[in-house]
């Protein structure tokens, strides 16, 4: 049998099963909600371009904010507005607390053992626990605060350095790394990297697993051509699950051999000490797996996406200069220019917490919410909802949703100002028109460190140095590109000559 004729009658098999599904799932008199017709077999996948939160975007202002579409034979539903997230989100969130079956999920997530991917249950209820209790609670947000101050003073060295020579500064190398040793202390109790060159690294391991993870493959939509990995996404990401394995398997091992005793408050410890004490786990006991699948998401999302959320901060203040030094004006009256900016004064700043309002309003983490399934049929704003169809909602799309945002394509942090439309809005899942977390109960669960990293690895920034752009380049022309993937980094990484702007002693620090 020639690889023809093969994938032909690969291709008449799955138009059978696509119809025979397709005609399954239109037998309710209420109708689904409206989209764009799609191609045969592929249905609207050869639509979303390199860019799908855009091109998702402006279906939305064609079809409206709840949207229909066929990927291969699977239903989807888009949310493009706040109204329409939220029903799906709250009113209707235990219906879609599950996630779809997804190539990512298994062949880089270790087949769905993380926390992300996890189905909800006992077990995905269990790790959220552990993280809470030792990661995120208020208590140990505050009792690990010495260690996050500790690399921020480090970052503000480093930049300081360069600043007295001139240099420019690859200032999404210099966030990363710090967040990178910040995190990894809080995680596996020691700087896993000693050299810069290492953390970069790894961070080029992150970005790669988070672009893979927001393809979509044609695969996991059309699984007659699962076989194929027509993409090449399943033997990438296969790839880059390895180097992952191995570096969680040097870690474990060199905890467990006593090469590396970290300092006594970090998450590995907890869950090894767990693991040896036989202790029951939910489904049985912690495995290996368990705990490097664990450690995946957190390494993952925490080191990429408050460092890219941290570079659009200071990507905006530097096109908008007027507002830059706004924040630097009340920074000053509040801490000085004699001492760095503590994360105890960030209350007190409310020009600059409107700022990062505004930048996730703008520039949220991950553009489209990681997919969720429902498991029964149910209704939104009178349309049919089919069970088991995929859930995306465009959090880009609700940013810019102009019914609720006035200029919305404009970066304005007065709008969240005490006395301006959006004062009550917060980021913390509340208001469904700022969601760059999620909603629900698989919102994000690093949110509260992830929001604290951001915020005081930016108004640090912005404090202690002013900035500059190399070679002339004046601040209207600095490149705003994005860059797809699960996450929403700069397409390039931003380049800035800092100038250090407090008094010599405030970067005098042990």
């Amino acid at each position: 049998m020639t690889p023809f004729f093969l994938l032909l009658c690969t291709v008449i098999l799955c138009t059978i099963l696509y119809c025979f599904l397709f005609k399954k799932e239109t037998n309710s008199t209420r109708p689904p909600p409206p989209g764009p017709r799609g191609w045969p077999i592929l249905g609207n996948l050869p639509q979303l371009g390199t860019k799908p939160h855009q091109t998702l975007y402006n279906l939305s202002k064609i079809y409206g904010t709840l949207i229909y579409l066929q990927f291969g034979s699977v239903n989807v539903v888009l949310a493009s507005s706040s109204n329409v997230a939220s029903q799906f989100l709250k009113t209707h969130d235990a219906n879609f607390s599950n996630r779809p079956p997804n190539s990512g999920a298994e062949h880089m997530a270790y087949n769905y053992q993380d926390m992300v991917f996890a189905p909800y249950g006992s077990r995905w209820r269990a790790l959220r626990k552990m993280c809470n209790i030792h990661l995120f609670s208020a208590k140990a947000l505050d009792d690990l605060r010495p260690i996050r101050q500790t690399e921020v003073m480090s970052m503000t060295q480093e930049v300081y350095l360069h600043g007295k020579k001139g240099a420019v500064v690859d200032v999404s190398q210099v966030i990363n790394v710090y967040s990178l040793d910040a995190l990894s202390r809080v995680l596996v109790g020691w700087k896993v990297f000693q050299e810069a060159k290492e953390a970069i690294e790894l961070k080029a391991m992150v970005v790669e697993l988070m672009q893979l993870a927001g393809v979509f493959n044609v695969g996991d939509f059309v699984k007659g051509l699962a076989w194929m990995d027509p993409q090449g996404v399943v033997r990438k990401m296969k790839k880059v699950h390895k180097r992952f394995d191995q570096f969680f398997d040097a870690l474990m091992e060199a905890r467990r051999t006593g090469k590396n005793k970290g300092e006594g408050r970090d998450l590995l410890s907890v869950l090894l000490n767990f693991q040896e004490d036989g202790a029951d786990f939910e489904e049985g006991k912690l495995t290996d797996t368990n705990i490097k699948a664990l450690m995946l998401n957190l390494f993952t999302a925490g080191t990429d996406t408050s460092s890219s959320t941290v570079e659009w901060a200071l990507s905006e203040l530097i096109r908008h200069p007027d507002i830059l030094k706004q924040a630097q004006e009340e920074l000053d009256s509040v801490v000085g220019r004699h001492h760095l900016v503590k994360e105890h004064d960030l209350a007190n700043l409310p020009l600059f917490q409107a700022i990062i309002k505004e930048v996730f309003r703008l520039h949220p983490a991950t553009p489209l919410s990681i997919p969720r399934v429902g498991e029964n049929e149910c209704e939104i704003n009178g349309y049919r909802i089919p069970k088991n169809a995929t859930l995306l909602v465009n959090l880009w799309a609700i940013g810019r949703d102009p019914t609720i945002w006035k200029d919305p394509m404009r970066f304005d942090p007065g709008r969240f100002f005490p006395a301006g439309p959006h004062a009550h809005a917060d980021v913390k899942g509340n208001n469904f028109e700022l969601i760059p977390f999620g909603g629900g109960r698989r919102i994000c669960v690093g949110m509260r460190l992830g929001l604290r990293m951001v915020q005081i690895m930016t108004a640090t920034l912005i404090h202690a140095f002013d900035w500059v752009l190399p070679d002339g380049q004046t601040h209207d022309k600095l490149d705003m590109e994005e860059a797809f993937g699960i996450s929403l980094p700069r397409a390039l990484p931003l380049a800035a000559c800092p100038v250090p702007r407090l008094e010599p002693s405030a970067y005098e620090f042990a």
